[in-house]
């Protein structure tokens, strides 16, 4: 049977960070299981921070897409981030992979998508903490692509919290513990 924390919130708010201590907390030898496609140089530094903020005791995956694929069975997997995840899968999908306004064609087939890798990854017997961003907070986006891609955020964040043992709101650094 599997635990499921996630942990959500802003940008910059601390979620990562805190998902990290749990893992340790929780194992000395915990699994990153990093979803991020380097888009950008930008990017790559925000990566990087990442990696040089975990040591050795860490087993390092990366994997934009089919998570459950591995076998985690018995560990502690720190996911991060959701919000990479569902943008990879989101790309895969777009007629026009620029990712523009053009479409994001079947969002019924992505969310489908990702729930049931999701509840494939979860059926496993481990401990998942899962980082996600509540990017639904702020106003609403002008960009129908984006609009879109908050509506399906929304959507896979309430699957997993409804899943989940526990939910971490992060809010500038402290945690707030929501379920």
């Amino acid at each position: 049977m599997s635990n499921i924390i996630m942990v959500t919130g802003g940008q910059r708010s601390g979620k990562s960070a805190y998902a990290e201590r749990t893992a340790l907390g929780l194992s000395p030898h915990p699994v990153y299981l990093a979803t991020a496609h380097v888009w950008d140089e930008e990017f790559a530094l925000r990566v990087q921070r990442h990696q040089q903020r975990r040591g050795p005791e860490w087993t390092n995956i990366e994997e934009e897409t089919n998570l459950s694929r591995h076998d985690f069975t018995g560990r502690v997997v720190l996911v991060d981030c959701v919000t990479l995840w569902l943008t990879n899968l989101i790309a895969s999908h777009l007629p026009n992979k620029e990712g523009t306004e053009e479409g994001l064609e079947g969002e019924d087939a992505i969310l489908r998508q990702a729930t049931e890798d999701f509840e494939r990854l979860v059926s496993q017997d481990a401990t998942f903490i899962f980082v996600t961003n509540e990017i639904g907070l702020g106003g609403i986006s002008p960009n129908t692509l984006q609009r879109r891609f908050t509506d399906l955020q929304g959507r896979i964040n309430q699957h997993i919290a409804q899943r989940a043992d526990k939910v971490i709101l992060m809010v500038s650094g402290i945690p707030v513990e929501i379920k």
